[in-house]
């Protein structure tokens, strides 16, 4: 396994940790308020990508079932990686919810800002948990 593959999957399964708290924080809000602008500056789009991964993997600290089933899949190929995890939250879909919440917000600042904030291999991984 190459080490590019590690650190892919290492980002992905923060990512995804990450993506889920931003999830579970967003439905909390009781009043509406107006969407502000995302900051698709290189630094605010980094720094969802950080905030982002850093709530994932505390979600994954804090479950350690999901983090066991990420930190294999991390050493593994990829179409076993996908399968563990596929395995894993097919059989926690709430662990897969929660974790897709944290991660969202990587997604909508792509989609806002219409720029890539993750590797090659990272977003590939990251769009495959996402879709389900």
């Amino acid at each position: 396994m190459k080490f590019t593959d590690i650190t892919a999957r290492r980002g992905i399964a923060s990512a995804c940790a990450a993506g889920l708290l931003g999830g579970v924080a967003a439905t909390m809000i009781v009043a509406p308020t107006a969407a502000a602008a995302p900051d698709c500056s290189a630094s605010g789009v980094a720094g969802t990508v950080s905030s982002t991964t850093g709530a994932a993997r505390a979600y994954l600290d804090s479950h350690p079932g999901a983090n066991q089933a990420v930190t294999a899949a991390f050493a593994q190929p990829r179409p076993q990686a996908a399968a563990t995890l596929r395995g894993y939250f097919t059989a926690n879909p709430q662990e897969y919810y929660d974790l897709r919440g944290i991660l969202a917000p990587i997604g909508d600042t792509q989609r806002a800002c219409n720029v890539t904030g993750l590797s090659p291999e990272l977003a590939s991984a990251y769009s495959e948990f996402m879709a389900g």
